[in-house]
């Protein structure tokens, strides 16, 4: 078994947080920030000091080398996948690490603001975490373990394997994405240069988890628009679109059909961000469930809101615009089996018990899995994500690292 180096991990992940790649909605370049190119570039200049020569960052900021086989005959060429950037729902600028070495339990508060903690309650997998290294931010940012955890893991891995060099395996391509959080991490991903039979996005929770299903989601674009004049003249004049809004939100059901309200394999659809004045207000909106046809329902129940809306509202106009994102990767990993059967065969080669999972969002995976390459999600270490209390642990890291090394291993003796 390959020996992850743990101190070299640590290191390596506090030097990608450091860097803030926060994704920007709405952007009209890709990526979306500039800082997503640096980072980038810093890992190309790591992989090819590592020994990576074909390491390359195109002019889309898709970064991709290639770890060399070693097995004669060479098998398939697999490929691992992380994203460069950092959910834009909280910031992600001057991070500040708290490293708990030799966790010994109970609730961690976060230095930088006294009321951030994360809780035993509402965190019970700490208590299967004592005496590990744990990471936290200091309160006031996210820390970016989603998805820099998997970047490092993958990193690691492959600098081990090349230091390694007897263990068997065949060709390994690194492939790291942009804009992930924002829907468009494989707008420009070339398929033909992956050139992979199978790729596995590390992007996940805790540790030995294979995640095989993803939600299905569209994006809703809610357009309110009323009739602004000055309010010194506005009455039977003014319809205030923020009103439209509110009575459109105001119908949505408290009791279900909401990510606070639902759980497993039940859809949702979230209102996520608003913003406008009294000519118009837009309403963004997440439809998402792993029956696929449902999303189409849900645009429809959407559609039929707005029209109660203009009858409340009878010179308004309300329109539901739907976008689609990414598709349940379920059908396509299907088409290839081996994909998730040797995920299990690596984690019970190093003699840990994976457990089959559903995810309840998407990653870069499922996009890639809808192109054609088929692309389960691994689990790295990841815990809550896109928020201040957002934390990792080192060992789950390393956990991850040594998967990507024992599924490179798998492929090469199972072809």
């Amino acid at each position: 078994m390959i020996q992850i180096n743990e101190d070299r991990l640590l290191e390596r992940f506090l030097r990608y947080v450091a860097i803030d790649t926060m994704a920007v909605e709405d952007a009209d370049t890709y990526p979306s920030s500039s800082s997503q190119l640096e980072l980038g570039k810093l890992i190309v200049e790591e992989m090819r000091a590592m020994g990576i020569s074909d390491a390359t960052q195109d002019e889309h900021g898709i970064v991709m080398g290639t770890v060399p086989g070693t097995a004669d005959p060479a098998p398939p060429t697999i490929a691992f996948c992380a994203h460069l950037d950092t959910s834009p729902e909280t910031s992600g600028a001057n991070i500040k690490p708290q490293i708990i070495r030799n966790y010994a339990g109970g609730d961690i508060p976060l230095p930088g603001d006294s009321t951030k903690v994360i809780t035993l309650a509402e965190n019970p997998e700490l208590n299967d975490l004592h005496g590990s290294t744990i990471i936290t931010t200091d309160g006031t940012t996210l820390l970016g373990a989603d998805d820099k955890a998997g970047l490092a893991a993958i990193l690691e891995a492959a600098q081990c394997m090349l230091e390694a060099g007897s263990h068997q395996h065949g060709p390994v391509r690194l492939l790291f994405t942009c804009d992930e959080e924002i829907g468009r991490g494989v707008d420009h991903i070339d398929l033909a240069k992956v050139n992979a039979t199978a790729c596995y996005t590390l992007d996940g929770g805790g540790s030995d988890v294979i995640d095989e299903e993803t939600f299905s989601a569209d994006l809703a674009i809610v357009r309110c628009r009323g009739i602004n004049i000055h309010p010194s003249i506005a009455k039977g004049k003014m319809v205030n679109a923020i009103k439209i809004a509110a009575h459109f939100l105001q119908q949505l059901p408290r009791d279900m059909l909401s990510p606070e309200t639902t759980e497993d394999r039940e859809g949702f659809v979230h209102p996520y961000v608003i913003d406008g004045g009294v000519a118009e207000v837009q309403i963004k909106i997440l439809l998402r469930d792993f029956d696929t046809p449902k999303l189409a329902e849900h645009a429809e129940y959407l559609r039929s809101l707005a029209k109660k809306t203009m009858q409340e509202f009878p010179r308004s106009e309300v329109d539901v615009e739907v976008r689609e994102q990414y598709r349940n990767m379920a059908g396509g990993l299907a088409k290839e089996p081996r994909a998730v059967a040797y995920a299990v065969a690596a984690h019970e080669k190093l003699g840990r018990t994976p457990r089959k999972e559903i995810i309840r969002g998407g990653t870069d995976g499922s996009r890639l899995t809808e192109l054609g390459l088929p692309t389960p999600n691994l689990a790295t270490g990841e815990h809550n994500p896109h928020s201040p209390l957002e934390w990792t642990c080192l060992e789950e890291m390393s956990q991850a690292a040594s998967v990507v090394c024992a599924i490179a291993e798998v492929w090469a003796e199972k072809g």
